[in-house]
């Protein structure tokens, strides 16, 4: 882990309620206040309302679906898929632990709406699962793992992620629909880790170099490897590139983690050009600034920004390069609490949580 900001990643974390709310908004660095779109929140019945329990939006795809998972209050997390119309549907793994940070935990879901995610048994063990859209699950976990974290999902069913080795080595991997599974691991590393697919079977992620320092590479469906490393990135232990999705024009967009411990968000193009960004409001103190996360067809970005209070504003960037700030209705204003967009989909919808003053999570749908 490099910071607190990275909350997210890998992250285990009684009525329902609908909120509509219009979003300030923010072009270049003034707010001109015209309205931006509006929030949906919500809540999973049955999730909990103590300190990191609640309910977190993950992925949304084209037709409004949204999974995630939520956290009782007894600290066991299960899966939830979120219709078009508000209709929740939660499910669990079977398997899966009810103990404390046990659970079910979805990740990731394609056009389809077909999840993907892990799940963590009785002996804290991680496994993969797909949930199909009849609800059939299939568990399954990398040959010699100890533990299996598939992290995305694109529309033929393949699946991207992690796992770890016996001798807690992290690697990549891609699992085909028919359950083939390949290693992705960047030769030399230190350990690998898969994050983003796009249609084509493009996998991104980062690895770490022989000096603790995170790169970013992606693998084209034919098995070569490119690694990069974005300008102006740190060298210093647990600095550097990380990389979180990929679209389907092969445009990468993630954050780096500067020499002052900054973040600082990036997309970088099919023909290798990279853009940095900063979200205007950006915080520049250590593990403070912007975090780019998911990328659309469009080229849109949605991520997030710690301000210089530590507190969390969730953004959107246009392909003009206007960042808009979404913070939802009821998120904290406290140091790691506010707004974590966690996934964009391909008419610009964004789906993720928010985090209040008692740090409970709730889930939102921000739509245009």
């Amino acid at each position: 882990m490099v910071g607190k900001i990275l909350l997210s990643l890998f992250a285990l974390m009684l009525a329902f309620t609908t909120t509509l709310f219009t979003a300030d908004a923010f072009t270049g660095t003034t707010d001109d206040g015209s309205p931006s779109g509006k929030f949906t929140t919500f809540n999973v019945p049955g999730a909990g309302t103590g300190s990191g329990q609640g309910t977190s939006a993950v992925a949304i795809n084209r037709a409004g679906e949204i999974s995630g998972y939520f956290v009782d209050s007894a600290d066991v997390s299960h899966g939830f898929l979120r219709a078009p119309d508000g209709t929740i549907t939660k499910f669990s793994v079977a398997g899966a632990g009810k103990g404390v940070s046990e659970g079910t935990s979805p990740s990731n879901l394609n056009a389809a709406g077909t999840i993907t995610g892990f799940y963590v048994d009785f002996h804290d063990v991680y496994h993969g699962f797909l949930r199909a859209v009849d609800g059939t699950i299939t568990k399954f976990n990398v040959q010699g793992s100890q533990d299996t974290y598939p992290v995305a999902i694109n529309p033929g069913s393949t699946v991207s992620g992690t796992y770890r080795d016996a001798s807690n080595v992290y690697h990549g991997f891609l699992r085909a629909f028919d359950g083939r599974v390949t290693d992705v691991s960047v030769r030399g590393s230190l350990g690998t880790k898969g994050l983003g697919i796009n249609p084509a079977g493009t996998i991104t992620g980062f690895y770490l170099d022989s000096s603790d320092v995170y790169h970013g590479f992606f693998r084209a469906a034919a098995g070569t490897i490119t690694k990069f490393s974005v300008q102006g990135a740190g060298k210093g232990q647990y600095q550097g590139t990380i990389p979180q999705s990929i679209n389907s024009g092969s445009t990468i967009t993630g954050f780096y983690l500067d020499s002052s411990d900054v973040y600082h968000g990036f997309f970088r193009g099919s023909n290798g050009t990279v853009t940095t960004f900063d979200a205007p409001g950006a915080g520049a103190g250590e593990y403070q600034g912007t975090v780019a996360g998911g990328i659309n067809a469009a080229g849109e970005i949605s991520g997030y920004y710690a301000d210089s209070s530590s507190v969390y504003h969730g953004f959107l960037r246009d392909t003009n390069g206007t960042i808009k700030r979404l913070d939802a209705p009821g998120a904290g204003t406290g140091g790691y609490e506010g707004t974590i967009p966690e996934s964009i989909n391909s008419v610009g919808a964004i789906a993720g949580y928010y985090v209040d003053s008692n740090n409970a999570s709730h889930g939102f749908l921000w739509s245009k």
